[in-house]
Parts: structure tokens; C-alpha cells; sequence
């Protein structure tokens, strides 16, 4: 198996007996379906054993017909027997089957879940360390593959090993002379087995690997689609892809020759030790060591006990894909979620009162340790206080807002909100008082109505009713004639830019938070739709703290304060009046920038 370290490059991991403990936890989502697991073995182990009592009734059949049978009874008789095991064999494998596909399904979809609920759990950071693409795959083809394995792979693994057993034991009563000829084939088979399933395994993660990275072009190229057409690169995408998909083909081809070489090495070494057996077993018929019908059936488990050996190959390379899977799904599992959303009793959320202190906060983002973006950040906001954050970009201003939102732990200093850290607080609550309305709103593809509840699910109408009248999108909602039920679409493309920040500040309305977050809400409006969307958010700030960013300083020309960050610094601190009153100041040059090209 090969695994990928922080920085992306691939080391070797080997096959171990820890390795396989570690797989064996996935059964902790069947442990609630074990006793149907336990029947279902149970049944399998029954329609195993009576698998294998037609080759000796199938030689018992010669030897009644040509007078050599040492039993009384008659083919008639015999007919009737086989009649009878075919409807028990029926029947058990019908419930069999069903136990294990109820097992199964039940138990992948729990584990589906735990990985959905631990996902929307994990900080920004583990986002952005991983790709979408490489997430979707580990949801969908990982669980797939571990879906298989539970539902068919175990299963016929395990039927392999009991037929394999039992025909040996059965033979080696029965047959001994000619048993000793068969089972000095096994070491050669055993060992060609192992050589050939270790090359097909690791072609198998190859082409794994190959089809997670065409799913992530797919999962970009889609996200993306309004760039890419944009910049008119469809044929570069296109090419990106099919060169993907065609080293998917190579690895899949290659793997494909393995499995056809595996397959042909089990062929021959079988049917060449099959032919030697029966011209053994030809001899000793001749001879009246043994009778025609016990030839017959002896051919017959061999051939069983050959096929047993060439599934197990094939199961067994299943399984180590699988247990790879499980390990690839672990990793998930086992982070560290921020907040806990399973069998959490959800309680009356305490408000804050909405009062922020940044002390000497210096802070580098994770995946980029080397680059300081904050440099002893301080600065207070009172409770219901309006403070804007200007600046050139990449000053650290949206930065402050992330931090504030306990996106990432701050390196030093620290952030206080009613004096108490934010790290100290319950994450789930804290989040409850908070609002953002950013600067791109993306909407989920359901229904205007689903968007707005977002900021409060259990919201009555007469709530979202009011939260869309206040924030000035009432109006536009009521025009289209499903109303509330008019589909978004995709992230709200079939809507502007300016309803979009409207449905986005209703959301908020009806959150009520004590804090509001207001990332450049309006830079991207025309004239028209940012008044509009101006007056929404000024209903919006009455009686909260709010925290503004912004690049038109005509938006916070009447807020309490303006810090001026640079560099990740405060640099100017004061009202529109006393910064504009800087001579040399850096408000003052871009107030006066701005103002007049206005």
C-alpha cells in the first residue's frame, strides 16, 4: 500500500498484522448487526457443506449404475436426495444472502455517515490541506469498495476456505493415494498465487490513484466552470482530462495483464495437475483400486478445490483493496472534529454581549508557517460598537475575520469576546452569536426559502417572512412566481449578485447574532443594487457589533472607528473626520483617491 505524507510525496507501506487490527475497527459499524453477521456465517457455512455433497453423490450415480455402488439404494432414490439438498441449498442461500446484503447495506450506510458527520466537523485547515475531488473519492469509491467486501468479497472468501478445507479432509478419507498427487501441487500454486497478487494489488492502488485524480480534474473543471469558459479553456481542460483518463487506461490495462497472466498460470498448473490426476486415477480403476464413481467424484472435488484456490487469490487481492480503503476512510475518521454534532442536545444558546478584544495576535495560516500575516494586532470593540477594517489587500483584514470566527488558532496573543478566550468557549455556541455576510455569497442549490432557514432551521414563516421584508428582499422574492420555492439553482446562479446578498442577509436576520461580520458585503454591486443591499445591512448593524471590511470607504464613513491595517499591522486608528485630518496619512490618500475619482 502507498501512502501520502504532508508534503505529498509517496512512501511505501507494507502489509503487516497491525495493519489488519487496524481494518478489523471498520467492524465497529457492523457490531450493531452482528447477529444477523452470525446467522448469515452461519447459513454460509451450511450451503458450503451442502455444495459439497453433489461430487459424491454424482460418483455414487456411476457406481449405481454399473453395480459397484456399496450402499443399497437405488438412482431413483438418489434423484429424490439431490431434489431434497437442492431445496434446502435454495432456501439457506436465499436468507444468507439477504442477512448479508441487510448487514451490509446497514452497516456502509452508517459508516457513510460517520464520515459526512465528521467531515462537516473538521476545521478550515483540514480543507484546505485536501482536494474535493480527493474527499469525494474516499466517500464514494473507498466506501464502495468496502461495501463489496462486506456484501460479496467476505462472503465468497470465506465459502472458498470451507469448500477448500472440506474437500481436502473429504478427499484425504476417501482418496489418500491420489490425494497425496493433488496436494503436491499446492505449494507451487500457493506461492505463484502470492507473487501475482502482490503485483496486481499494487497495479490495483495504481489504478485507484489514477481514477481519484481524474475525479479531482472532473470536481475543479465543474466548480470552476465559469472561469474555464471565461478564459475559453475548454480544450486545455479537455486535454487535462483525457491524458488523466488515459494513464487510467495504461494502469488499468496493465492491471488487466496481471490479472489475465494470474489467471492463466491458476488455469495451467490446474488443468495440468487435473489431467495428471486422471490418468492417475485411470490406472487405479484398471487396477480395482478404486471404483469408476469414486474417480468421478474425485475429479470433481479437484476441480472444486482448484477453482476454491483461483477465488481465493482473486478474494484475497479484493480484500487488501478493501482493507486499503478502510485505512484511507480511517484517517478520516480519526481527526479530530471541532465540534461534535452527533447526539448533541441542542440548548437555549447564551447570548453575548458582543464585546471584542485582539490582544498582540500574531498569526501565520498552517499551510503557510513561513509567511507572517499578523503582527501584533490589538484593538477593542465595544458591545454594539461599529469598527471598519481598511487596507490594501492581503493586509491581514479577512484574516482578523477568520480568526474571529476560530477558523484557526491563533500563533500569539489572544483573542478575548466578553472576556473570555474564544478557545475557551463552546465552539457550536460561540459560532450561534455570529453572523458573516461576505463579499461572494454562495447559496446552496435548494429553494429560496431552504437559504434563508439556514440561519435559523426551526424558523416559523412569519420569522422568514420578516428576515427577507428587512433586508430589503421581500420584493424581488415576491415577483417570481413559485415565491419562497423558487430554486436557487447551483450555488444561486439564477440569481444576481445583489439578491444574493440580500437572501444572505435575511439568513443573518434570522440568525439575530450578537457579532456581524461584514466582508466587503457590497464591493461587487452596482450603484443600483449596493444602495439597496446598503440599506439592508444598515437595519441589519442596529443594536449589534459589527466589524465591517471594506475597500469603498464610502460604506463606513459614519462607523465608530476605523483601524487602517498594513502588513498585518494597525497602522492608523480613529473616525472618518481624524484620519481624514492626516496630512501624510494613508486613509487621507485613499479617501482622497476614491472621493475624487467619485
Amino acid at each position: 500500500m502507498a501512502t501520502t505524507n504532508s508534503d505529498g510525496d509517496k512512501s511505501p507501506k507494507k502489509f503487516s498484522l497491525k495493519h489488519f487490527k487496524k481494518a478489523l475497527e471498520i467492524f465497529t459499524f457492523v457490531r450493531p448487526y452482528r447477529f444477523k453477521l452470525i446467522l448469515g456465517l452461519v447459513l454460509l457455512f451450511f450451503s458450503s457443506m451442502v455444495f459439497m455433497i453433489f461430487p459424491y453423490l454424482s460418483g455414487e450415480m456411476v457406481d449405481i449404475a454399473l453395480g459397484k455402488s456399496r450402499f443399497n439404494i437405488s438412482l431413483k432414490q438418489v434423484g429424490l436426495i439431490l431434489l431434497a439438498i437442492l431445496v434446502v441449498q435454495g432456501f439457506i442461500s436465499y436468507y444468507r444472502v439477504l442477512l448479508f446484503a441487510s448487514v451490509s447495506e446497514r452497516g456502509i450506510a452508517d459508516v457513510r455517515r460517520a464520515l459526512y458527520e465528521r467531515l462537516i466537523t473538521l476545521p478550515v485547515v483540514f480543507f484546505e490541506k485536501s482536494r474535493v475531488g480527493e474527499l469525494v473519492s474516499r466517500l464514494t469509491a473507498d466506501v464502495e469498495r468496502l461495501y463489496n467486501a462486506f456484501s460479496i468479497t467476505l462472503a465468497e472468501f470465506m465459502r472458498q476456505i470451507i469448500i477448500l478445507v472440506s474437500g481436502i479432509l473429504f478427499l484425504a478419507v476417501t482418496t489418500p493415494k491420489l490425494s497425496l498427487i493433488m496436494l503436491a501441487t499446492f505449494p507451487v500454486i500457493v506461492i505463484g498465487a502470492m507473487v501475482f497478487g502482490r503485483k496486481i494489488r499494487r497495479l490495483s492502488k495504481e489504478r485507484q490513484k489514477e481514477l481519484a485524480n481524474s475525479n479531482i480534474i472532473l470536481n475543479e473543471t465543474m466548480q470552476n466552470i465559469q472561469v474555464v469558459k471565461a478564459f475559453t479553456n475548454e480544450l486545455l481542460e479537455s486535454l487535462r482530462y483525457g491524458k488523466s483518463i488515459d494513464n487510467t487506461v495504461d494502469v488499468s490495462l496493465r492491471y488487466a495483464r496481471g490479472r489475465a497472466l494470474f489467471a492463466v498460470f491458476i488455469v495451467s498448473i490446474l488443468f495440468g495437475a487435473l489431467f495428471f490426476i486422471v490418468w492417475q486415477g485411470a490406472i487405479m480403476v484398471s487396477t480395482g483400486v478404486i471404483t469408476p464413481g469414486q474417480l468421478i467424484s474425485f475429479v470433481v472435488y479437484t476441480a472444486i478445490i482448484g477453482g476454491a484456490i483461483a477465488g481465493l487469490g482473486n478474494f484475497y487481492t479484493e480484500l487488501l483493496g478493501a482493507i486499503g480503503a478502510t485505512e484511507r476512510v480511517r484517517e478520516i475518521l480519526n481527526e479530530n472534529g471541532e465540534v461534535d454534532v452527533k447526539h448533541k442536545v441542542e440548548e437555549p444558546v447564551k447570548k453575548l454581549m458582543g464585546h471584542i478584544q485582539f490582544k498582540d495576535v500574531h498569526f501565520s495560516y498552517p499551510t503557510r508557517p513561513d509567511v507572517q500575516v499578523l503582527n501584533g494586532i490589538d484593538f477593542t470593540v465595544e458591545p454594539g460598537q461599529k469598527i471598519a477594517l481598511v487596507g490594501p489587500s492581503g493586509a491581514g483584514k479577512s484574516t482578523i475575520v477568520q480568526l474571529l470566527l476560530k477558523f484557526y488558532p491563533v500563533s500569539e496573543g489572544e483573542i478575548l469576546v466578553d472576556g473570555k478566550s474564544i478557545y475557551d468557549l463552546d465552539t457550536t455556541a460561540y459560532r450561534k452569536n455570529i453572523a458573516i455576510v461576505p463579499q461572494e455569497v454562495l447559496l446552496f442549490g435548494g429553494t429560496i426559502r431552504e437559504n434563508i432557514l439556514y440561519g435559523k432551521p426551526d424558523a416559523s414563516e412569519e420569522e422568514v417572512l420578516a428576515a427577507a421584508e428587512k433586508a430589503n428582499a421581500l420584493e424581488f422574492i415576491e415577483s417570481f412566481p413559485e415565491g419562497m420555492e423558487t430554486m436557487v439553482g447551483e450555488r444561486g446562479i439564477k440569481l444576481s449578485g445583489g439578491q444574493r446578498q440580500r437572501i444572505a442577509i435575511a439568513r443573518a436576520i434570522l440568525k439575530n447574532p450578537s457579532i456581524l461580520l461584514l466582508d466587503e458585503a457590497t464591493s461587487s454591486l452596482d450603484a443600483e443594487s449596493e444602495k439597496v443591499v446598503q440599506d439592508a445591512l444598515d437595519k441589519l448593524m442596529e443594536g449589534r457589533t459589527s466589524i465591517i471590511i471594506a475597500h469603498r470607504l464610502a460604506t463606513v464613513r459614519n462607523v465608530d472607528c476605523i483601524h487602517v491595517i498594513e502588513k498585518g499591522s494597525i497602522v492608523e486608528s480613529g473616525t472618518h473626520e481624524e484620519l481624514s485630518a492626516i496630512e501624510n496619512g494613508i486613509y487621507n490618500s485613499l479617501a482622497r483617491l476614491q472621493f475624487e475619482l467619485a
